[in-house]
Order: structure tokens, then sequence, then C-alpha cells
């Protein structure tokens, strides 16, 4: 099912950097009346300021499910058009081993990267439910096909948000409204900088500023070039959309080494 979403209105959370920000340019540069939230209000500001057309912003934390559902009520209220689609795509990132993770990190995480997209879910879809069109886009990651060391609160939100959407997928079957998944790979934004990441339990003994440098250097995909994979992707009709290299080797791993994909890494990382 081919999806139009250009020039009509979208919703996108984590707006105030990265792919959301991304995002938001592209689909007002293709004309389309953006929403955008994120927690962070000078980003915000910041991203509503690069926009070319009609522009709602609003400050929210996407764990409060009460507010997100009045942010959806001040959303229809605002449009003049049917809503075209919801990027539920706010997300952080905690790293550190199982044996040494901190429960309130993990709460922390799992709250924004799960419940968040349940809950921007649940306010938004009876209005695409009623007016019979619509798409309901969440972000996962390729951390959401594939365990990884060190990330296992991440690995579990993203395998959670994976299974919610397409669940989802398969209750929307016969109605004009449908749920992307997607699987971004390694992504050059600031999630690293603005985790959780604990600095003095890293066994390399790198600051964060390094973890953040290391973890751009293996990045393969810029955020503007994410946000033209996803855009292209949800109006091509794609039910899961895999962003950069990275994530279509993440893919294939899963598939064809689903327990030995770990050591297939490994090896390629040596040669």
């Amino acid at each position: 099912m081919v999806r139009k979403i250009a020039g009509r209105p979208a919703v996108i959370t984590g707006a105030a950097s990265g792919i959301g920000r991304s995002l938001a340019q592209r689909l007002s540069r293709h004309g389309s009346p953006v929403v955008i939230a994120d927690v962070n209000e000078a980003g915000l500001r910041e991203t509503a300021d690069s926009l070319t057309g009609p522009v709602l912003r609003r400050v929210l934390d996407v764990r409060d499910a009460d507010d997100v559902r009045q942010f959806a009520k001040e959303v229809k209220d605002w449009l003049d058009l049917p809503l075209a689609a919801v990027f539920n795509n706010a997300g952080v990132a905690t790293s550190t081993t199982v044996q040494n993770s901190l429960p309130e990190d993990d709460a922390w995480l799992f709250d924004i990267n799960f419940w968040g997209v349940v809950n921007g879910t649940r306010a938004f879809l009876p209005q695409l439910v009623q007016q019979n069109y619509g798409v309901i886009v969440n972000t996962s990651s390729v951390y959401g096909l594939l365990g990884m060391p060190k990330n296992s609160a991440y690995c579990a939100s993203k395998f959670a948000v994976r299974g919610f959407t397409d669940s989802l997928r398969q209750e929307l079957r016969g109605t004009g409204v449908s749920a992307v998944t997607v699987h971004p790979g390694g992504i050059k934004t600031n999630i690293v900088r603005n985790g959780r990441i604990h600095a003095e339990l890293d066994e390399q003994g790198r600051s964060l500023e390094q973890i953040a440098a290391d973890f751009d250097k293996v990045a393969l995909t810029t955020a503007d070039k994410a946000a033209e994979i996803i855009h292209r992707g949800v109006e091509r009709g794609k039910a899961r959309i895999l962003v950069g290299p990275d994530a279509y080797v993440f893919d294939a791993l899963a598939r064809i080494a689903p327990t030995s994909y770990f050591n297939v890494m490994a090896r390629l990382f040596e040669r």
C-alpha cells in the first residue's frame, strides 16, 4: 500500500535533534505541516526555527501518558487536514553490562523507548482509525534485531517496540491505517552524548566524549540520509524499514546465524 505523506500533516517526537529533526526538516520542505515534540525545549525551538512551513511545537515527555493524550487533542484542534503520519521517534541510550546495570537507568530508558512509543500510538491511533487513513511509524533499532553485549536494556526496549508494532500491524489489517517499524543502524546523532553512559565503568578507560567519538566513527549514516530512507520507505508502503548498510548486515545475520552472529561479527571486525 503506497502512502502519500509529503504535503500532509505529520507528528514527530524526539524532534529536538537527530533523526527527528531531520524528518521534520525534510517533510516541511516537501510541504507538510509538522507537529514536533521533545522534552528538550531549546533544541525543539531550534528545529522549529529551521522549518519552512507551518509548525506546531510542544515540549513533551513521552513517558507521561496523560500529557501525550492531551497533546493529541491539541494536534487535532490545530490541524485543518487529516493527520497522515505519527513518527514515534523519541529514544535514549544506556550502555553497561547486566551485572553492573542500574535499575533506575534501565527504567528511565524503557519508559522512553518503549512506553513512549506505546503512549504515542495509543494517543493518536483513535484519530487515525476514525479517519480510516494514516500511518504509525515506530522507531526500533538494529538492536531490535540482534541482542548485543552491554546493551541489554536498550535491546530489550527495541525488541519490545518491534513486537508491539508487528502486533499492531496485524490488528490494523483491513483498515486504512498501517504500522511501520524502523530499524536504524548506526546514525550520526547525539544519542550517546545524551544517554546515561557511565564512563567510569568503561573497560578501556574512555571518557564519555571518547565513547561518543568512537560511536561516531562506526556510525555509517547521517540523520538526513536516515530521514530520506524513512520517508521514502513509508511512502512506498514498506512495513519494515532498514536504515543504513549496517542494518542490512544485522538483518542478514539474524536470519542466517541467529545464535552465533556475534562470533561472525567479531571475525569481521578482526579483519
